[in-house]
């Protein structure tokens, strides 16, 4: 990177630390079979993924999506969803790439738009609490919300200064929060955005965790 190494990172987990994209898109069919459209892969999500969410689901189901029929949408792929995280891996590098970076006596934590009390069962269960100083996931009932908001909650809330801080994450939210909040960031391929959005963001697009981590070394 071309400024000073950061002193902090700040991990997004869906998608960047847990490998979760086949649960992703199963869930995401599940919402499909609901509505009556055809089932997608892996590619045909990163192609429509978007946030804000619901209307990123308008354009998979072809409809303009209720508030009735939003709150199904939120149900269906989170009890999906919730039946497959047992089946997901962690991303390659971790927890390496943790472990490299903590021994190097730099900080960092954990920022998911996932729900904070599963957020912090599931990452206990796995054995990496220890290595985050902090662990903040979503607290409202609905999921979907831009994560700037959540960013710079969660900076504050470690007296970080943004501008020592980098972001790393799996989708343009990330990037978009990065920015707002003053903190830099680096993009990963792992999760369920394609290369070409996530370089549309100016930002550096990486494939690897641990080609994440060469570039803030450099």
């Amino acid at each position: 990177m071309t400024k000073s190494s950061p002193r902090h990172i700040v991990w997004d987990w869906n998608g960047t630390l847990l490998d979760d994209n086949h649960a992703v898109v199963s869930a995401v069919n599940t919402v499909c079979t609901s509505f009556d459209r055809e089932h997608i892969d892996i590619d045909e999500w990163r192609a429509i993924y978007s946030r804000p969410l619901r209307t990123c689901y308008e354009r998979l189901l072809r409809c303009e999506i209720t508030e009735d029929d939003w709150a199904r949408v939120d149900k269906l792929y989170h009890v999906a969803y919730r039946d497959l995280l047992d089946t997901c891996g962690m991303t390659e590098g971790v927890p390496h790439v943790l472990q490299d970076w903590a021994a190097t006596g730099r900080s960092q934590s954990l920022l998911s738009m996932w729900f904070h009390d599963e957020l912090v069962e599931l990452v206990t269960a796995r054995g990496l609490h220890e290595l985050f100083d902090r662990m903040d996931g979503l607290r409202s009932a609905v999921g979907g919300g831009s994560k700037e908001e959540h960013l710079r909650a969660h900076l504050a809330a470690q007296e970080l200064d943004p501008a020592e801080v980098v972001l790393i994450g799996d989708v343009l939210d990330d990037a978009h929060a990065a920015e707002r909040a003053g903190a830099r960031c680096v993009l990963v391929t792992t999760g369920v955005m394609d290369r070409a959005k996530l370089e549309g963001s100016g930002y550096p697009v990486v494939d690897s965790l641990p080609e994440a981590m060469g570039m803030l070394a450099g």
